[in-house]
């Protein structure tokens, strides 16, 4: 009945993965981000403009707390979600959380033209999101129940090794 959790980079498939992920088990599929632009009524790049960062990370808080008191979702959470231990402890009361991970040269392709990732701005370079990636590493380490690696996979093989870790009886 527990959420799982999709955390990680951004552009290593945490959305497009949640939602085989939720095909395949049943349930259904929300995306902080996107609940984030909703309720803001912008976009990200936007929200980070006008209101800074600190502004979105509270946001960002708020949205996974009402989420995590919902069962049976598969929650794609924003790259940033998992810096904030108050953020870690929420998903582990809710349930699992999965770190979806990706070499930087795969995120680089998948992210290349994407203008809706601020953390990026002037960095989308291979150093640009190695440097960013190694400073998130261990945050995502530390929260992560299971690791799973997204380069060169389909989704169905990726949502599938989530679903034999965690719900066994969904194939």
């Amino acid at each position: 009945m527990n959420n799982i959790y999709l955390v990680g980079f951004m552009g290593c498939g945490k959305s497009a993965i949640g939602r085989v992920l939720a095909r395949m088990t049943y349930r259904r599929f929300m995306d902080t981000d996107a609940l984030i632009v909703e309720q803001e009524g912008m976009p990200i790049p936007q929200i980070f403009e006008e209101k800074g960062e600190a502004y979105f990370r509270r946001v960002e808080t708020e949205v996974l707390k009402k989420l995590t008191k919902e069962k049976k979702r598969i929650i794609s959470c924003g790259g940033g979600v998992a810096m904030r231990i108050e953020n870690v402890e929420e998903m582990r009361r809710g349930g699992h959380i999965v770190l979806l991970s990706a070499k930087p040269e795969t995120i680089l392709k998948r992210v290349a033209r994407d203008e809706n990732r601020p953390l990026l701005k002037g960095r989308k370079t291979i150093e640009g999101i190695t440097e960013l990636m190694e400073a998130r590493l261990p945050h995502y380490q530390a929260a992560a129940d299971i690791t799973v690696a997204t380069d060169d996979r389909s989704m169905e093989d990726i949502a599938a090794e989530i679903c034999r870790a965690f719900i066994p009886s969904v194939r």
